[in-house]
């Protein structure tokens, strides 16, 4: 029996000629994650061994979450983590100034290439699928052996493959397509299980688009997701880093647990309701539902892409009075990317607030925190009860273009509507 790309990378950093679906192995790692919030927990007990790191170079840390910090727990979980980079000489430490959301920091660092295995203890670290590599989040515990190490232990998970064909429409990108998925399979529909993309419809998949795609791998419960590699991988990865990379496909006898069809072009702009991602409407199915505040950025969406989607509906509109519109450009890279193609002013003349870079109220840290019983679109990945704010605060997934329009309208919208 063939094997799948999951299978292929995790045998090759297993040392092994194969694998199988269930069986545990020891993986050697190409990198390993922590931020602001995960790797204080992870130093804490990598400090208890006594051990130096096993690659200085393999370590990433990004102050990300809570950052620039919003109080004073915040600034000392930066600082001991700050700290520990500076005693072990962590070369890809990243702090204000430098740093971006880590999920997209990295695949612009170029520290992440196709046929890597990595982990992070942030549970979007699946986004790097989307370069042809094995990513996964982990725990902090996991992470402080990673670090003294350069293994983790895992499972090899089945596999569901998706193959795509056709085009998406004008409007509709990568983020409707997970949402879709989600909303077709269930946030436990791939339980520990990887996901698999390939196919004729990859070509019209843009590198941001799949980045979004694999970073919420893990809200249908992947273990992670992965892309097939094409030229336009290669040519990503090729701008953004000088490492050697290796590219896996799956044998055409893999065994695959299920395999889904899906049609790109049938595929309509997808929100996704509270509190659940898989509770996903097509946009013509949403009704009138009014908000308080959009939020436009994130680890999912928060690409030069997502902001020039942003702004060419934007330009020449103001947002509606009631709703607080926050951009947050993903790195520092892509916020002097977007001022220098004048993107900033469109948000700013809109009405928006443009942010540094950082989580923020993602995960409900700081910078737009939900009230009581108000209602936000968002880029975001995740709507769970209390995930912006508080437990009764409402949070609706949409793509960067319906986030846009709804600003605009005041009111969840398609750009078609306004």
């Amino acid at each position: 029996m063939g094997m799948t790309m999951t299978q292929k990378i995790l045998a090759a950093h297993a040392g092994l000629p194969s694998t199988t679906t269930g069986q545990l192995i020891s993986v050697n790692l190409d990198m390993v994650l922590g931020n602001d919030i995960t790797a204080p927990v992870a130093i804490r007990e990598f400090n208890k061994t006594g051990k130096e790191v096993f690659d200085k170079n393999k370590i990433a840390l990004v102050m990300d979450h809570f950052t620039p910090n919003k109080d004073i727990k915040a600034a000392e979980q930066c600082k001991l983590v700050r700290e520990f980079a500076g005693r072990h000489g962590i070369v890809n430490f990243f702090d204000v100034g430098e740093m971006g959301i880590e999920h997209a920091l990295l695949p612009e660092k170029g520290l992440v290439v196709a046929g890597d295995a990595v982990i992070g203890a942030d549970s979007h670290t699946c986004t790097y699928g989307a370069l042809g590599a094995f990513s996964t989040g982990v725990g902090s515990t996991d992470m402080a052996a990673a670090m003294a190490t350069g293994k983790v232990w895992l499972k090899v998970p089945p596999t569901i493959r998706f193959n795509l064909r056709g085009e998406l429409k004008k409007y509709v990108s990568g983020k409707d397509v997970i949402l879709h998925i989600i909303g077709m399979i269930g946030v436990d529909g791939a339980l520990y299980q990887s996901m698999e993309f390939g196919g004729e419809g990859l070509a019209s998949l843009t590198m941001d688009d799949r980045l979004c795609i694999a970073n919420m791998a893990i809200e249908a419960g992947g273990k992670n997701g992965i892309f097939e590699v094409d030229d336009q991988t290669i040519e990503y990865i090729r701008e953004h880093s000088d490492r050697e990379f290796k590219v896996y496909t799956p044998d055409a006898d893999a065994d695959y647990a299920r395999v889904i069809d899906l049609d790109l072009s049938q595929i309509k702009s997808t929100v996704s309701f509270p509190h659940l991602p898989e509770n996903t409407k097509t946009i013509d199915e949403v009704g009138d539902i009014k908000i308080d505040q959009v939020v436009i950025g994130s680890c999912t969406n928060g690409r030069i892409s997502d902001l020039r989607a942003a702004a060419e509906i934007m330009v020449g509109r103001k947002v509606a009075k009631n709703v607080r519109t926050i951009i947050f450009p993903a790195t520092q890279k892509i916020y002097l990317q977007a001022m220098e193609e004048g993107l900033l002013k469109i948000f700013v003349e809109a009405g928006c607030a443009v942010s540094t870079p950082t989580c923020g109220p993602c995960l409900g840290g700081h910078c737009g925190i939900l009230a009581e019983g108000e209602r936000a679109v968002a880029t975001t990945n995740r709507n769970f009860v209390g995930r912006m704010g508080h437990v009764k605060s409402e949070v609706y997934l949409a793509s960067p273009e319906v986030a846009a329009a709804s600003a605009i309208a005041g009111r969840i919208a398609s750009p078609t509507d306004i």
